[in-house]
């Protein structure tokens, strides 16, 4: 009776103990990880491996890390970086505001930091774009609503809007206006070219504008309509074929004598 108790005490404390070991182990696995650097991840093991492929818990006081897989990554094609239009702005140029005050001339460096385009926002360095573009077309100081002022306003909008969407591609909103006002300056270089062909030339070469003519019949090939043109076609070319056969049949028939004409005179007349 006093041996029994004494080998299950016995049992209890060597559990206990292995237990206590097994835990020690699994903290000093994780530990050793911690310590690895990023990328240098390798297998740590706190304890007898039954296998070489084990990736997990095996058993009590044995514990294994797997190596971080450092998988190549997809290597994006960078954009082409695009010129902007504003790039030839100078940043020691005045603002629009400023450029005829005498007193911005002769101001102190800090000042005239804040009065020039070094420190100007988007908004006002196109406004100045735009004016430069302007006095390139417009016909006289005072000419503000003329086709050709009005196609370089147009210009000016959908090169910034170009811009915009060469770095957000997904912005749909600026996409629609882009093409919007290229359509309005379209039909503005369509009336200009019928109306008065000399500024029509003038206002290509200054603003850079490359025009292309549209098409003559544009239609939606649909595939009811590709169908009904190719019937059409086929009808067409089968009524050809039967008008050339009658044309063959006529210069094969002989023509009529005149003795035969006379002949049906004669009975006529009897």
């Amino acid at each position: 009776m006093l041996s029994s108790m004494a080998l299950r005490s016995a049992f209890k404390s060597t559990s206990v103990v292995l237990r206590e070991c097994g835990v020690l182990s699994r903290l000093k696995g994780t530990c050793a990880s911690l310590r690895l650097r990023h990328g240098a991840f390798t297998s740590v093991t706190t304890g007898p491996s039954h296998s070489n492929n084990e990736t997990a818990l095996t058993g009590i006081g044995s514990f294994t890390i797997q190596s971080v897989r450092n998988y190549a990554r997809v290597v994006r094609k960078k954009k082409p970086v695009m010129k902007s239009q504003l790039s030839d702005l100078p940043p020691t140029m005045l603002k629009m505001e400023y450029a005829a005050v005498p007193l911005a001339q002769t101001a102190d460096d800090l000042v005239k930091r804040l009065l020039t385009l070094e420190l100007a926002s988007h908004s006002e360095k196109l406004k100045l774009k735009t004016e430069q573009l302007i006095a390139k077309v417009q016909r006289d100081e005072a000419d503000r609503s003329s086709t050709e002022v009005k196609v370089a306003i147009l210009t000016s909008k959908i090169r910034n809007y170009q811009e915009h969407l060469h770095k957000h591609t997904k912005d749909k909103a600026n996409k629609r206006w882009m093409l919007m006002a290229i359509d309005r300056r379209k039909k503005l270089l369509k009336h200009l070219r019928v109306t008065r062909y000399d500024a029509f030339e003038h206002v290509c070469q200054q603003l850079g504008i490359t025009y292309t003519f549209p098409p003559e019949y544009y239609r939606h090939a649909t595939r009811r309509w590709l169908a009904k043109k190719a019937l059409c076609i086929k009808v067409f070319k089968e009524v050809q074929k039967q008008k050339l056969e009658q044309r063959k049949k006529i210069k094969q028939t002989p023509p009529p004598t005149l003795a035969e004409p006379a002949r049906t005179a004669a009975t006529g007349t009897q």
